[in-house]
């Protein structure tokens, strides 16, 4: 096995949809090659949000060190660019000390941030934030606006993830082509002023594909599951920490299954609608993500679940393949 303290240490990428056993396989393959997780999830970053986000358990997290989980408040911003800097600070600690580092997760824009690197972005524009956040009661407006402006960005972007919502249109308006009427989409900016790459790692990533029909079955039994842990309950804590409104000053809980319990918390809507509400969205976040990861050619497909064993012997020929000197 090569050293992984050499010139060009490796690095391991496991991306894929929700629910595609993505924290399963990359257990296996920590415990199987001396590895520790960076985890790359837009949500799981938060502390108070264990039950909607499935992070690892504590059972897992103990058998394998795990970074950038339970980070932040949830009522602190976490930027793209914020999560590439702990996430290359994190894999460079773990290179140090003779270990794999495994990257794992399922949010495409935090790891475009972290593979790619980000385009220089423009400066804060405040009146035009202002006039995106006086529509943010309807975050599934914003996406739709982002969906006609960039819809690369809308399709990496959670349709109730306001504050990324307003950037990616802040970014789009405020770059525009010298007619100075058409706006520049950011994902095109990225491609055309992309800087700093990751650079210095042997790059393998994988991809987690079960077939859709499997897939969407998992979804609909996990998000049951969530709400039957107690996910109101949770919410309600969040709800009493940091109040009535907990989804203005905690952007986090307009995410998918905290934004159900917080509606049946109100008397909005009945449990048994939440869990239907929950499913579906994660149905359609899961097909946004295969769209947003298909489209890279450097990721290695595994059509199955990362718990299967299959899946998990072949995951582990083609990382200790990537690792032979």
């Amino acid at each position: 096995m090569a050293s992984l303290v050499s010139p060009d240490p490796p690095l391991i990428v496991l991306a894929g949809p929700t629910a595609s056993g993505k924290t399963a396989l990359a257990l296996d393959l920590a415990e199987e090659f001396s590895g520790e997780i960076v985890s790359c999830d837009s949500v799981a970053v938060y502390r108070g949000l264990e039950i909607g986000t499935a992070k690892p358990t504590r059972e897992e997290r103990a058998r394998v060190p795990h970074h950038l989980l339970d980070i932040l408040t949830p009522d602190l911003p976490c930027t793209a660019g914020h999560y590439a800097r702990l996430a290359r600070e994190a894999i460079a600690g773990i290179t140090q000390r003779g270990r794999l580092p495994i990257v794992a997760g399922g949010t495409g824009l935090y790891l475009r941030a972290l593979l790619d690197g980000l385009s220089p972005a423009p400066p804060r524009n405040e009146p035009l934030r202002a006039k995106l956040r006086a529509r943010a009661e309807s975050p599934a407006r914003l996406h739709r606006i982002l969906g006609r402006l960039d819809p690369a960005a809308a399709r990496a972007i959670h349709a109730n993830d306001t504050p990324k919502l307003i950037r990616a249109i802040e970014v789009t308006l405020s770059a525009r082509q010298p007619t100075g009427f058409v706006p520049i989409p950011m994902t095109a900016q990225w491609r055309q002023h992309g800087r700093d790459p990751l650079t210095g790692y042997r790059i393998l990533q994988l991809g987690l594909n079960p077939p859709r029909a499997a897939l969407y079955d998992r979804i609909n039994r996990r998000a049951a599951d969530m709400f039957d842990r107690g996910l109101v309950e949770e919410t309600t804590q969040l709800v009493e920490d940091y109040g009535p409104s907990p989804e203005k000053a905690c952007r986090p809980l307009l995410s998918l299954g905290y934004a159900q319990a917080i509606a049946v918390l109100r008397g909005e809507i009945t449990r048994e609608l939440a869990v239907q509400l929950c499913a579906q969205g994660h149905r359609n976040y899961a097909k946004r993500q295969l769209t947003w990861f298909r489209r890279d050619p450097a990721i290695h497909w595994l059509s199955g679940f990362g718990s299967d064993d299959d899946i998990q012997r072949t995951a582990i020929a083609l990382v200790a393949n990537h690792l032979a000197p």
